[in-house]
């Protein structure tokens, strides 16, 4: 991963702040008191699977967030349900779809 010097870091610390950042809604946030947004199920589970942690996460309850997320008239995937459906989140949100599996 970065630079080969995963090794240097606390993976158990760096990953359970990662989780940290799942709220009820499933999605994940950015930083402490903020809402969930789409653009971080890539962002935070990228971060994850770099160090190995993704189990770390309700993967099911983040999936349907991002799911909820969807424009099922127009496509797209928007930052938060109900909101409008633009390209960058919908590119995240297919990226932490994939790293979901």
């Amino acid at each position: 991963a970065i630079a080969h010097s995963l090794d240097l870091i606390d993976a158990d610390a760096l990953g359970w702040w990662l989780c940290e950042r799942q709220v009820d809604s499933g999605g994940l946030n950015g930083r402490p008191e903020k809402q969930a947004d789409v653009c971080y199920s890539w962002w935070v589970l990228s971060s994850l699977a770099a160090i190995g942690r993704i189990g770390w996460i309700n993967e099911e309850k983040l999936a349907d967030f991002i799911v909820r997320c969807q424009d099922d008239i127009k496509g797209g995937i928007a930052d938060r349900p109900d909101d409008e459906a633009d390209v960058y989140h919908t590119f995240f949100g297919i990226c932490g779809l994939c790293l979901l599996g």
